[in-house]
Parts: C-alpha cells; sequence; structure tokens
C-alpha cells in the first residue's frame, strides 16, 4: 500500500480522467460498491486462487473462546463475517441482484476503485490497487465481448499506449483440450490454475506440478504445450478457423473456434495500436469465467495490463436467475506505469512568490484574479534560498512562477517566469 507525492497523483489522475471519458463515450454509466461485501460471497468459490488473498474483517464482540474454538476447528473464517473486495466483480454481481428493478435490461457499468489482496509486494503488485472495470450484464450475444474490447482499445489508444496485443481465449476450448488429455472434469479448476502459471514456471513446471493427479493426462498436456511453444513465442495466431483449428487437437468445439472468428471479424476498426491473437494457453484465473477471456499484453510490462470475459453463470448465483455477463478491466496500476503526462494535460499554473510586505488583502485579491481566470495558483513566501522554493514548485507541476512585491498592483502587472 503506497503513498503519492503530488506529481504522481497528477499523473495517475490524468489517466483516470482519460479511462473514464473514453468508456463513458462508449456508452457504460458509472456505479460505486462499497469496499466491503459478507465473508460468504467473497469466499463462494468464484474468485479462484485471489480467495486465499483476501483479507477478513473479524466480528465485533469475538472473545478468546471464539478464537480457540476457530483454531481447533481449523476454520478460522468463522471469525469473520465481512471482507475487503478482492476484484469488482464479485461486488458488480451483489450490486445487480439488488438494484436489477432499477436498471435497463441491458446494463453497461464502469467501476473505477481500489481492491485489496494479500499479495506479496513487488513492482506491479500491491496489497492496494486500482481496478477500472467495464462490464455488459443481460447482452447475451457477442455484442458484448465486441463492445467491451472496442471500448478498452479505445481507453488504450487515448493513453498513448501503442504495442498492445489483446490475447483471446474460450473456456470452451480450454475444456476441451483438458477432456482431451484425460483430465477428470473434477480437476479441471486446479488444472486452469496451472496451466495459468505457464509463463512463470514453463512447461516442464506445469507437467510437474499436475503429474502428481495423473501422469498420463500432464504428459499429453505436455506434448501440447511444447507443440504450441513457437506460436506462443510469437504471441499467438491469427484468429481465423483455419488458424486456430492447425494448432490444436481435433475434437475441439467449432462453435468456440467460428465464434472466435466472428468475434475478430468485428472488431477489425481497431486502433493501430491494438491488435488481437488467438493464445490457447490463456486461462484468466478466476472461477467465473464461461467462455470468451481476454488479456491485455504490452512489451513494456512484464505482466498482464488489463484481462477479463464472459461470466454467465455469476449473477445467478445471487439473483437465482441465469443472466448473462461479460467484462473488462484494465489493470491501472501497470498502466499508468507505461504512460507519460502530456505538457498540456495540466491546466495553467503559476506559484506567486511574495514578499512579507505584500498586504493580505492585495495578495488574496491578485491569487483570486488568477484562479477567476482558469489558472492554478500557490502562495510561497520569498525566502534566501529561493532555488529551494522554485524547485518544490516545479516538482509539484507548476509552470510558472511570478514575484509579488509591495508594488504590485493587481495580476496584470505580475510578469511570468518559466519553471523548470
Amino acid at each position: 500500500m503506497r503513498d503519492f507525492l503530488p506529481a504522481e497523483k497528477a499523473r495517475r489522475e490524468h489517466a483516470l480522467g482519460v479511462i473514464r471519458r473514453s468508456f463513458a463515450a462508449h456508452g457504460f454509466d458509472e456505479i460505486e460498491t462499497p469496499v466491503v461485501e459478507d465473508i460468504e460471497r467473497l469466499h463462494s468459490g468464484l474468485g479462484g486462487d485471489n480467495e486465499k488473498l483476501s483479507f477478513s474483517i473479524l466480528k465485533r464482540g469475538l472473545d478468546a473462546d471464539d478464537l480457540a474454538g476457530a483454531i481447533e476447528s481449523g476454520d478460522l473464517l468463522t471469525l469473520s463475517d465481512l471482507g475487503l473486495r478482492f476484484d469488482l466483480t464479485v461486488p458488480l454481481a451483489r450490486f445487480y441482484a439488488s438494484h436489477r428493478a432499477e436498471l435497463p435490461p441491458v446494463f453497461r457499468s464502469i467501476q473505477i476503485a481500489p481492491v485489496w489482496r494479500a499479495e506479496r509486494p513487488q513492482k506491479g503488485r500491491y496489497r492496494q490497487f486500482v481496478q477500472c472495470d467495464i462490464d455488459i450484464i443481460g447482452e447475451p450475444s457477442q455484442l458484448a465481448e465486441v463492445e467491451l474490447i472496442t471500448a478498452t482499445a479505445a481507453a488504450l489508444d487515448a493513453l498513448g499506449l501503442t504495442d498492445c496485443t489483446i490475447r483471446i481465449n474460450d473456456r470452451r476450448i480450454l475444456n476441451g483440450l483438458l477432456e482431451y488429455c484425460g483430465f477428470a472434469e473434477t480437476r479441471w479448476p486446479q488444472v486452469l490454475i496451472s496451466i495459468d502459471k505457464l509463463d512463470k514456471i514453463g512447461a516442464d513446471g506445469v507437467v510437474a506440478e499436475l503429474a502428481e493427479g495423473g501422469a498420463d493426462a500432464a504428459a499429453v498436456l505436455g506434448g501440447i504445450l511444447a507443440d504450441l511453444e513457437p506460436h506462443l513465442a510469437q504471441g499467438g495466431v491469427e484468429l481465423t478457423v483455419e488458424a486456430i483449428t492447425a494448432i490444436l487437437p481435433e475434437g475441439m468445439d467449432t462453435d468456440a473456434v467460428a465464434d472466435l472468428e466472428a468475434l475478430a471479424h468485428a472488431l477489425d476498426t481497431l486502433p493501430p495500436g491494438v491488435s488481437l491473437r488467438f493464445d490457447p494457453t490463456l486461462v484468466r484465473g478466476m472461477g467465473y469465467y464461461t467462455g470468451t477471456i481476454f488479456e491485455i499484453a504490452h512489451p513494456g510490462s512484464g505482466s498482464s495490463v488489463g484481462g477479463g470475459g464472459r461470466y454467465d453463470g455469476m449473477i445467478g448465483r445471487f439473483l437465482g436467475t441465469d443472466v448473462p455477463a461479460a467484462g473488462f478491466s484494465i489493470g491501472f496500476e501497470r498502466v499508468v506505469d507505461l504512460i507519460e503526462l502530456p505538457d498540456d494535460a495540466e491546466q495553467e499554473s503559476v506559484v506567486l512568490v511574495y514578499d512579507p510586505a505584500v498586504p493580505l488583502d492585495r495578495l488574496v485579491a491578485i491569487k483570486s484574479e488568477l484562479v477567476a481566470s482558469g489558472s492554478r495558483v500557490r502562495l510561497d513566501r520569498r525566502a534566501k534560498n529561493l532555488k529551494a522554493v522554485l524547485d518544490r514548485a516545479a516538482a509539484a507541476g507548476f509552470r510558472s512562477f511570478a514575484f509579488v512585491n509591495a508594488d504590485t498592483a493587481d495580476a496584470a502587472a505580475l510578469e511570468r517566469k518559466p519553471l523548470g
């Protein structure tokens, strides 16, 4: 969990503003949900490995006997009734179930907010971080995926990011691969978690991790991964039926393959800095995905900078009735490290370096005049070490400075000088 100095905070707010405007331009509406959710909802099996990283909040009024009983039973979750959200999708599902009658049949939402995970902190991975999510609930067709990818690509383009690759897969294809390899269906969730580590532990590591529960199936998977390695090194393959079927075993879900080609065809007008590729090893760690899944890769980041997919089964957990849903999330902490604040992103700004002899009413009047004209204005008392004053102002993002002395009558009399 980090503090941000003014210059970094300005860069973050600029990026958040660009993302918000891009999403809103594509017809999405912003909502807000609480930072805490019921512990049972957060541990319902939908969050994959991230459930293990959630922060739990102890119940009020616990005593030593409660703690001892929980330790003895091995169920420490009985000590908690709430927890900090580890993503924004589980809260959205609860939000929709609670407010469905007040929302349109197809609801397009924006959520931009912090989430918390008990990570081992490292660059690009923090215990508190911001996610920028868009979701579409109620649209069963590929229009949802098309709108999500189009809006996200537009945001990346507006941020000035180029060379972005959106890798795409389908959970139906993944399930077909696992069935082909011979894994029992009960093991599929764990197998997918292992495959999701492919970029970290390699094909041999995945096979070794899975061999304990079925060496033959793991060996077949290892052979497939070895055959795919040249294609993965190139970022995947084209999203066409011919290219996809050429690298997959026979018998894969033909509808899923055709849907991927149709999706690529509908997205042929993406910005030039964003490309689409098929990656049959893409998993997305969350347990709630049911169909198309996607992830953003960028050469400047060692990890994905965003991802999402279709999760048609989640809303029904809370509502009792299945509702189609899909979402896309930009990993803000990784994206913001890849961009620079443009020179024109800040309003006109000036530091007024004033002499103590300037009457207070005149100083305030000059500042108010500049603020009314649209400038950002800071007052700094003139000191012997003027360079330190100006360096601090420049670091805070101010562009110019001006001296205010006893003879300065108004803002028009100021002589502005550039900072830096």
